[in-house]
């Protein structure tokens, strides 16, 4: 006998007791039954009504049940999202579940008040139930809930979906306002366009996309995208937002820049060739003066600028002395060297870091002193631009820092301040890279720092951040695809080092995006093509992982006409990839240029 209820006739009595009190009414089977399914249309019987869909389309099959589901196909940069959003009551408990067709099909709710919840199936053949539950938050009256795609993985189907809960308060279940109107192109530069577009009415803000990724949200009706390819043709939308979500994006309109100081941002050409140069120390590879590298390379890395102590801020670049480098040239014709690549169209950064220059911009203090003495290494030299090649622990997260789109963790906040502060500082044509370690970035998919992944690595993905908020001023993000361990790639495949699928694979992710750790809601945004360059050991003397011309050759069939891919298969082509960086200008001089020679027969 179950002992937590009273027998029938002791409940009857019970229930007879409590009418017989004044006030007190029967309870209405609603009452009894609370919970209901608060979506609209779930079964997408009625097309898209009450559903805001990026690429999605109600189909006649294949079906779950009834005579209509959902279909939606990602393309390029969009994932092919449809949203909801419903009222719901605050604490409340919500079960969200639907059935899903396709590979790597999301089913999530945002705004919960609590923790966003997914669930997702990275191959579903055939019908497949995903379901999650949550609990709203104390003031919580309205939730979105959506599903999505991944970037180039074909169509996906949703059929069935349902928010089972306690019903909502109306306050949530408004209308998304219409997609904008009279967009318009304004004002262009080699790297910049302005646009305008028509108010809509109910809107609190609009999103700008460009070629179909998010560029930024505003409030007013005008924006200015910056940080473009100069002759280069551009496609604009915008949608409007309320509290019930995002409109459909307006018609596009295309805008080309104005030609720049060459071929490409800040003057590089369409395939650049990057190398560092050793300038500060010796080993085994030998001296090279910079007035005899050959013209190949278009982006010098002057390596390194080194810190007084790791904290200080405080970056110092001393050339090889003529005690080690018993050939080096003097500090005159070392200038004279830099303008003369200059003139012939090449770049010379300053690197600072390397293996044994850790740098920690623990305080605003270091910050500023980083500013300081590298503007006056740039100063002194006449340099292009800056190149950040922190290795070791230099950055690391701290285990609050989660969301890679607003970082906490001072080292990361206080490095990304300086190098806007010297963008700003030298304006449009200063040239800024990065070389980080697969570890700090493709890493990042699988891991991100200790909050959410306890006892993993800190510096995992710890370089996303700075990616994320300096992507409009990146100039060039070549990874170091070398010295590595095994990393997961998008196809959830570990991939190792010394041919052209490790290669292959940690592009694909930085021209794709990927959800990092794995959270479907903090998706790192793909790079465009004429950011990235692959990072590759000159010579097995300069590194592990280093693979001869044969799967370099690979790799750029692989990504830039998707030929030759091999095992893994890409999410995408890339014939505008930037080309190729490589430790180092020493190593492959000592290597008979080997690294140059296949480069240039390549891309001619």
């Amino acid at each position: 006998m179950d002992r937590a209820r009273p027998p029938g006739s002791l409940l009857a009595l019970l229930t007879a007791a409590l009418l017989a009190v004044p006030g007190v009414t029967a309870l209405s089977s609603a009452a009894r039954a609370a919970d209901a399914d608060v979506l609209t249309n779930g079964g997408f019987e009625s097309g898209l009504d009450g559903w805001t869909c990026t690429a999605g389309t109600a189909v006649n099959s294949p079906v779950h049940s009834g005579s209509s589901a959902l279909q939606a196909t990602p393309a390029g940069s969009d994932d092919g999202q449809c949203t909801q959003t419903v009222g719901v009551q605050p604490g409340s408990t919500y079960t969200l579940s639907g059935y899903v067709r396709g590979s790597y099909v999301y089913l999530g709710a945002s705004g919960t008040g609590t923790t966003d919840v997914s669930t997702w199936t990275p191959s579903a053949s055939d019908w497949q139930k995903l379901s999650t539950t949550f609990t709203t938050g104390a003031t919580t009256t309205k939730v979105t809930v959506y599903t999505h795609g991944w970037y180039g993985t074909g169509a996906y189907d949703a059929d069935d979906l349902s928010l089972v809960g306690p019903g909502g308060t109306g306050t949530g279940t408004g209308q998304p306002p219409a997609a904008p109107t009279g967009l318009a192109a304004g004002s262009v530069t080699s790297s910049s366009v302005a646009l305008s577009w028509s108010a809509v009415t109910g809107a609190t803000s609009y999103t700008v996309y460009r070629d179909g990724v998010k560029s930024q949200t505003v409030s007013g009706t005008s924006a200015t995208v910056t940080g473009l390819t100069a002759s280069t043709a551009y496609s604009f939308q915008v949608t409007a937002s309320n509290d019930a979500g995002e409109s459909a994006k307006s018609a596009a309109v295309t805008a080309t820049t104005g030609a720049g100081s060459g071929g490409g941002p800040t003057g590089l050409p369409g395939h650049a060739l990057i190398g560092y140069l050793h300038s500060s120390f010796a080993n085994g590879s030998g001296y090279t003066r910079l007035a005899d590298v050959p013209g190949s390379w278009d982006v010098i890395d002057l390596a390194f600028g080194e810190p007084t102590s790791p904290t200080s801020g405080d970056i110092h670049f001393n050339r090889c002395p003529v005690t080690d480098c018993p050939n080096a040239e003097s500090d005159a014709d070392f200038k004279a060297a830099i303008k003369a690549k200059q003139a012939a169209g090449k770049k010379v950064l300053i690197s600072i870091g390397g293996q044994n220059g850790q740098v920690q911009l623990t305080t605003t203090a270091a910050r500023d002193t980083f500013v300081s003495s590298v503007s006056d290494i740039i100063d002194t030299w006449g340099l292009d631009g800056l190149d950040i090649d922190f290795e070791g622990h230099s950055l690391s997260l701290d285990t609050n820092d989660t969301d890679f789109k607003n970082p906490t963790t001072p080292v990361i906040v206080n490095l990304i301040s300086a190098l806007k502060t010297l963008k700003a500082k030298y304006g449009p044509g200063f040239v800024l890279t990065m070389a980080p370690e697969t570890f700090f970035v493709q890493n990042g998919y699988q891991y991100y720092g200790t909050g959410k992944w306890g006892g993993q690595d800190p510096r995992c993905g710890a370089y996303l951040p700075v990616i994320y908020a300096l992507r409009d001023d990146l100039t060039l993000l070549h990874v170091q695809d070398y010295n590595s361990g095994p990393i997961m790639g998008l196809d959830n495949q570990y991939h190792s080092m010394g041919g052209a699928d490790f290669h292959i694979a940690m592009t694909d992710m930085l021209l794709t995006g990927f959800p990092v750790a794995g959270d479907a809601n903090n998706v790192f945004p793909p790079l465009r093509p004429d950011q990235v360059a692959i990072g590759m050991p000159a010579s097995t003397n300069a590194g592990n992982g280093y693979v001869p011309p044969s799967e370099v050759t690979k790799t750029l069939d692989c990504l830039t006409k998707k030929t030759d891919c091999g095992s893994y298969q890409t999410h995408g082509t890339w014939p505008d990839l930037r080309g190729l960086m490589t430790w180092s200008v020493n190593w492959d001089r000592y290597s008979n240029w080997e690294f140059e020679k296949n480069f240039d027969a390549y891309f001619g």
